[in-house]
């Protein structure tokens, strides 16, 4: 995750970023949806059934806590099918844990809408386009809409909200339309993913936009969180799973504020790139515990292991070399000058492609030239 407007904003005015203490899990409480996206990572499944308990979750809930896990995002599947969402929910803030949720809307209604803004920081909601594409993306008439107005209705009863969208070929012609629809309905953030190979992303690798486009696409996202900042606009833009935007900023930043490079560069260290393994892991619906959702090996199993002790060990290779600072990358991470920023991206896209958790990331659009050093 690239805090972008953060990043810029603590930047230029020379305050501390926004940090987050202890590591962030993203728990697929279930593996139920109603709809049927292209891209899911977990393969959802309309006809799935629940397998954690809430005293499961609840004994689980308080090892993450013993294991500095300060903020949790509740997903699925669709999250709002468990009926013991707003429980589960509850008992994570009283232990003193940040909740967000992850959903596609449709459940968002009049008669809970209250209980969400209650139990969770921020809602975030996922819209892949203008409504013809979105509907298509996600496999249901009418998705689109419901999505608007569940926002509409978190925003009248004063709830945090914004939108998650998905760069592919089939959303990609919606992608401008994106930062309109986010400032029509003056949401508190929008969220840019970048496709990641796992789950019916894998199977749909076809589906992924070149690395030109892509460059092109984070340039225009750089502008826009320029444009906000510089406008006073309140919309918080953050990139998800191509740490390589980070990158492209700090060249933007060498060509308007000069004087503030050493004080970003030394941001984005300190930020690291890629957390899979380190301050980001996923919980998924079976039990597995792995270093993000994506991952294409588990690293534990929470109903076999205590999740402290799957967590917290020394002695998971895959773990440790992780945790290495920087990562120690093949290809042209090699040679490149901005690993301790980046850390390499993603490890399953890696592995989609070559087979190699250790092969650097496909996706990386960054050239041979810009990523060598300087003589």
């Amino acid at each position: 995750m690239f805090r972008l407007s953060n990043l810029i904003k603590s930047t230029i005015e020379d305050e501390k970023s926004r940090t987050i203490n202890g590591s962030i899990a993203i728990w697929n409480l279930t593996n139920r949806c109603n709809l049927s996206c292209l891209h899911c990572y977990s393969k959802a499944d309309p006809k799935g059934k629940d397998i954690l308990s809430l005293e499961e979750i609840k004994e689980n809930i308080l090892r993450l806590k013993e294991s500095n896990v300060n903020f949790v995002i509740l997903s699925g599947g669709e999250p709002l099918l468990r009926s013991d969402i707003f429980e589960i929910a509850q008992y994570m803030r009283e232990k003193g844990i940040i909740t967000y949720l992850s959903t596609n809307g449709m459940y968002i209604k009049e008669n809970n809408v209250k209980q969400i803004i209650d139990n969770f920081n921020y809602i975030g909601i996922s819209i892949d386009g203008i409504e013809e594409i979105h509907d298509l993306f996600r496999g249901q008439k009418n998705s689109y809409s419901k999505a608007i107005n569940a926002i509409k209705l978190i925003q009248k009863n004063a709830g945090k909200v914004g939108i998650r969208f998905t760069i592919t070929k089939e959303t990609k012609n919606s992608f401008y339309q994106m930062f309109e629809l986010c400032e029509k309905l003056n949401v508190n953030k929008l969220y840019i993913s970048h496709l990641v190979y796992s789950g019916r992303g894998k199977e749909n690798l076809d589906i992924d936009i070149s690395k030109e486009e892509r460059r092109e696409y984070v340039n225009y996202i750089i502008d826009k969180a320029f444009e906000y900042y510089e406008k006073g606009k309140d919309i918080d833009i953050v990139t998800g799973n191509m740490e390589m935007d980070a990158i492209l900023l700090l060249k933007r930043f060498e060509d308007k504020y000069p004087q503030k490079v050493a004080l970003l560069k030394e941001k984005l260290k300190n930020w690291g790139g890629n957390s899979a393994g380190k301050r980001l892991l996923n919980l998924d619906w079976l039990g597995n515990v792995k270093p993000d959702p994506f991952f294409p090996f588990s690293i534990g199993n929470y109903f076999q292991t205590p999740f402290n002790n799957i967590w917290n060990t020394n002695n998971n290779e895959i773990l440790n070399k992780l945790r290495e600072v920087p990562r120690k990358i093949k290809g042209k991470c090699q040679e490149c000058i901005y690993l301790n920023i980046c850390n390499g991206g993603s490890r399953a896209r890696a592995y989609a492609i070559s087979g190699d958790l250790w092969e650097e990331d496909p996706s990386c659009y960054l050239t041979l030239n810009e990523i060598k050093e300087r003589k």
